[in-house]
């Protein structure tokens, strides 16, 4: 069943609500690029709507109220808000659920070495990439280094446009025969993807000269000592600011919009909500590419210990009334789709494909091959969906990950699905996905949130 071009239905009110959401969401996109500069923002952005920390809840020392807004940080990478609703919190939430990390390289703990003349950064990739995409581009480096004493020094190298930039090399054509032999896979190995980060030696020094000059500038610019990298976060990410693209201006190329596309209109979206029936939330998580492990991913109690608190703070905690309320909740897991690329049709069916322009994407089921690893959700769910969508005038369409047996993803769908809730993935198409640089239709951008704003009012 063919879905109709979005675009086809905007007004120049529509088309001017769509530029503003996507010209905020390109300055989102290059202002927090790890997951730790993206909790800073959503918790900025959420104080300014005149939301308050769990902590400052529980010292108020009263009972909820309708129109309460809440926040929960975790160890400053993941966040959730809540809007309390009208009806108690055992009838459910209505939960928007994205992750605010993306594929990247990590720095090391024990990273700097020198050879040949040159100053290197050892390195260990995060999530699924194809390695050899990262090679010759201009990097940044982003994060925190915690010293001894506890000071904590804010890193961001590459992204002002007097900062130098950083690189990962590659063979020259001239004698890469033996590696153009090689499959993509192994074309540039793991331990391959050392980032060069200097080569002006060290005046009197004899050994590793370029490295001590390096340990030099550090500690100049940045009172950093080499063990300091011990308990250091630093995370490697392509250099340069979200971008238009296309003659057109209709779609935006950036870094990390797997899943930051979802996570920003998940977020606008709650941002808006005022006097909800049922509380609203927006679940924003880290750890999603690795398996969502680890106390910041969805797979630990954070969650569900904060619902806890709020169930807690409402009345009187019982384990039931927390069962009962994330049995009934519901939930979109706001994450993106493979978008159909003509370039490499092979992989997709098409009937089953999503499309750039088309719309927000519902996705049923992801996994593998035989659903393997999915949350396959309810027919029954997705009908209350297809009614809301229509009701409120979002463009949609239904898509599959791929070909059968070609591949497959998850999401964090299938955690949430665990406490008995209706759960469904539902985003944003894009192309390139996990590269360097990925592509979104700033139409299908605009319809998401819009579904989002229709999920949390009507669900």
């Amino acid at each position: 069943m063919e879905r109709k071009i979005a675009w086809k239905d905007y007004n120049e009110t529509d088309l001017k609500e769509l530029e503003t959401l996507c010209g905020a969401y390109q300055d989102f996109l290059s202002d927090c690029k790890t997951e730790r500069e993206c909790a800073s923002k959503i918790t900025e952005l959420a104080k300014e709507k005149g939301y308050i920390s769990i902590e400052e809840a529980v010292a108020a020392g009263r009972p909820l109220k309708t129109g309460d807004k809440i926040y929960a940080s975790c160890m400053c990478k993941s966040v959730i808000l809540f809007n309390i609703g009208k009806k108690p919190l055992e009838d459910g939430l209505n939960i928007l659920g994205a992750h605010i990390d993306s594929p990247r390289i990590d720095i090391k703990q024990n990273p700097l070495y020198e050879d040949g003349g040159l100053a290197y950064f050892d390195t260990h990739y995060y999530g699924g990439i194809k390695k050899y995409q990262w090679v010759t581009i201009p990097l940044a480096i982003h994060g925190v280094v915690v010293k001894k004493d506890g000071s904590k020094t804010e890193i961001c190298i590459g992204e002002n446009e007097n900062d130098p930039v950083f690189c990962i090399t590659d063979l020259l054509i001239h004698l890469a025969g033996e590696q153009m032999d090689k499959k993509a896979a192994k074309v540039i190995e793991g331990e391959k993807l050392d980032l060069l980060i200097g080569s002006i030696p060290l005046n009197d020094e004899e050994k590793d000269a370029v490295k001590e000059n390096v340990i030099k500038i550090l500690k100049d610019s940045y009172g950093i000592d080499e063990e300091d990298f011990m308990s250091a976060e630093l995370e490697i990410v392509p250099a340069g600011r979200a971008r238009e693209l296309g003659l057109d201006r209709s779609m935006v190329i950036s870094y990390g919009q797997d899943d930051r596309v979802c996570a920003y209109t998940s977020l606008v979206a709650m941002l808006e909500m005022e006097n909800v029936d049922k509380t609203s939330c927006c679940l924003l998580v880290d750890k999603e590419e690795i398996g969502s492990v680890g106390a910041t991913g969805m797979q630990s109690h954070f969650f569900e210990n904060t619902v806890a608190e709020l169930i807690n703070l409402e009345g009187t905690y019982s384990e039931l009334k927390l069962k009962r309320c994330l049995k009934n909740s519901r939930m979109l897991s706001s994450d993106v789709n493979a978008a159909y690329d003509p370039l490499f049709a092979d992989a997709f069916e098409k009937k089953n494909s999503s499309y750039c322009g088309k719309g927000v994407v519902f996705c049923k089921f992801t996994g593998s091959r035989g659903k393997s690893g999915s949350n396959d959700a309810n027919a029954e769910y997705l009908a209350t969906l297809r009614k809301i969508m229509e009701d409120n005038n979002v463009n949609y369409q239904m898509a599959e990950l791929g070909k059968v047996d070609i591949g497959g993803g998850g999401t964090i769908a299938y955690i949430l699905s665990l406490y008995g809730m209706e759960v469904i993935d539902c985003g944003v198409a894009v192309l390139n996905m996990h590269a360097p640089w990925e592509i979104t239709s700033k139409a299908d951008i605009y319809e998401t949130k819009k579904c989002y704003v229709a999920f949390l009012k009507d669900a």
